[in-house]
Parts: C-alpha cells; sequence; structure tokens
C-alpha cells in the first residue's frame, strides 16, 4: 500500500550526512520503524538508497524529498545463515537413521549395508557443519539484514531440498552406484574431488575474511596468496562458488540420485547469477582489475 502522505521533515540535516544518518533520525521520530526495516528513494519507483551514500553526492539541491518503504521485520545475516543451514543437516540425519514414519514401520531405525550411503551422510553432515562454523567464526557479516519473509522462502528451498534428497539417498530400496565404493573410479574420485572442493571453499571464505577485517589499506580486491586452495582468484571472481558447485557435483557423481543433479543445477544457476553481478560490481570499482579473471568457471563463465 502507498500514499503521499508526508511522514516527516527532518531540518538541520548536514550535508555530508549519510542516508544511515538519515534513517536513524527517522527512527527516533518513528521508533516501530527501526533502520533495518527502511527504504529510502528519491523517486517511487527509484533504486533503494545504500546507507553509506552522503547527501552532498545525490542530485538533490538543498532540499530533498525523499520515499519511504517499510521493508517488513528484518533478521541479521548471521541468522539467516544458521536458520539456512541447520535446517539441511538435521533433516538428513532424520532420514539416514530411518526415524519412524518416513519410511515403513520395520524400517525404522535400521541402517543401510551401503557404505556409500554411509559416506554420503558423512560428507553431507560435514558440508553444513563447516558451513555453521563459518557462519559464527569465519564470515564478517555487514549491518545489512534480510526480510524475514524472503528467509522463509530460502528455509523451505533448502530445507525441502534436504529432505527430497535424504528421502532417495537413505531410502531401504537405493540401490548404490556399484558394490566397491572404495574401489570403484569414478566414486573414488568423487570422494576426493569433493574434499578438495570442501577445503577450497573454507580457504577463499577464510582468505575473504581477512581481506574485509583490513580496512586500514582501504577497499581492495582479492587476490591469491600462498595457499594454493586460493591461487583460483587467478582466473575467477568468485571461487568459494566454483568450489561449491564443485562440491555438489561430486556429490551428484558420488550418489547418483536425480533429486541432488536437479539441487546442483538450480545451485550452478543462482551462484552464477551472484557471481556475474559481483564480478561486474569489481570491474567497475577497480581500473586495475585483472582482465584475464571472469565470474564462476576458469576462462568460460
Amino acid at each position: 500500500m502507498s500514499s503521499r502522505e508526508q511522514l516527516c521533515f527532518l531540518d538541520k540535516v548536514e550535508p555530508h550526512s549519510t542516508i544511515g544518518d538519515i534513517k536513524s533520525l527517522f527512527y527516533k521520530l518513528y521508533p516501530r520503524w527501526y533502520p533495518a526495516r527502511q527504504s529510502l528513494t528519491l523517486d517511487p519507483k527509484g533504486k533503494f538508497l545504500r546507507d553509506e551514500e552522503i547527501l552532498q553526492s545525490l542530485p538533490v539541491g538543498t532540499t530533498a524529498t525523499m520515499y519511504f518503504k517499510d521493508l517488513g521485520p528484518q533478521l541479521g545475516w548471521t541468522t539467516v545463515f544458521f536458520a539456512e543451514n541447520i535446517g539441511p543437516l538435521l533433516i538428513y540425519l532424520l532420514f539416514y537413521f530411518r526415524v519412524p514414519y518416513i519410511y515403513s514401520d520395520r524400517c525404522a531405525f535400521t541402517s543401510s549395508p551401503h557404505k556409500v550411503v554411509t559416506m554420503a551422510c558423512v560428507c553431507h553432515t560435514f558440508h553444513y557443519l563447516k558451513r555453521l562454523i563459518e557462519t559464527i567464526f569465519v564470515h564478517r557479516f555487514s549491518h545489512g539484514s534480510m526480510p524475514l519473509r524472503t528467509i522463509v522462502k530460502n528455509c523451505l528451498y533448502y530445507w525441502g531440498f534436504s529432505a527430497w534428497l535424504a528421502y532417495y539417498i537413505n531410502h531401504p530400496l537405493y540401490t548404490p552406484p556399484c558394490k566397491s565404493f572404495y574401489f570403484h573410479p569414478s566414486l573414488a574420485c568423487s570422494r576426493f574431488l569433493l574434499q578438495i572442493c570442501e577445503m577450497g571453499n573454507f580457504s577463499i571464505h577464510l582468505s575473504l575474511s581477512h581481506l574485509r577485517g583490513d580496512r586500514s589499506r582501504g577497499r581492495r580486491f582479492p587476490v591469491p596468496s600462498k595457499n594454493p586452495f586460493t591461487w583460483l582468484f587467478f582466473f575467477v571472481s568468485c571461487p568459494n562458488h566454483t568450489y561449491e558447485v564443485g562440491t555438489w557435483v561430486s556429490f551428484s557423481i558420488m550418489t547418483q540420485c536425480l533429486p541432488v543433479a536437479v539441487f546442483t543445477v538450480l545451485g550452478f544457476i543462482q551462484m552464477t547469477v551472484w557471481a556475474k553481478g559481483k564480478h561486474r560490481a569489481y570491474v567497475r570499482e577497480f581500473k586495475d582489475y585483472p582482465a584475464v579473471r571472469v565470474a564462476i568457471i576458469p576462462l568460460i563463465l
């Protein structure tokens, strides 16, 4: 619902004030709309103004009319990441241990005789435990937030896919790709590649965390370090997404399960969108950005 009603008039605002300062002043007048819920634009259909933007750098005169939109209840990024990752971790384990009412009663609390099922559970659990540990100890989040309704959508996506793929992988009738998991070439390679991608993904997140934590040298784009897993920065802007895709491709080969492949393809599409957006932002901001870098797939995409 929109209206042209004037909510307030802010007087004696300094030209060097930021949009974040404006939101704080507005919050004092309307406490129910905390800064994270506020969206301010210069035009009813214009782009949202970022908190760090300065008034004197905007195309306005001595007075400015801003349009307000309530973004709804918000949650911080730490809470968002925790909610998105704790669900798949626990849901998968419910199917692995075959708690009652998921499969037939005679299968309750039984275990699969196939080693690939156990290894898939180990890999899936490790993946989401790693993400939870990164959320708590590694990632450096801004003061941004996400609307509650978006979090619900994201959780339904991740939790739903986790249940779908876990149902089939841990099903009593699941047939493994081959009898010998440890010696079959494709499965042995997929397990090795998955481990490499997990270590690479963690290394990139650690590198990005250090970069964001060191503000003394101003804003910089990420570069490779002595850690071999970061050398992918020579070729792509978002190697964390490259390694993440590699992890799920490996998991797809390991389990040869259709729901996993579908999740991998959809994840690749979404991560490609994120990576291309980040790549364009780097190119715009840094004049000396390496020309050889692409978004997510070395030399291709």
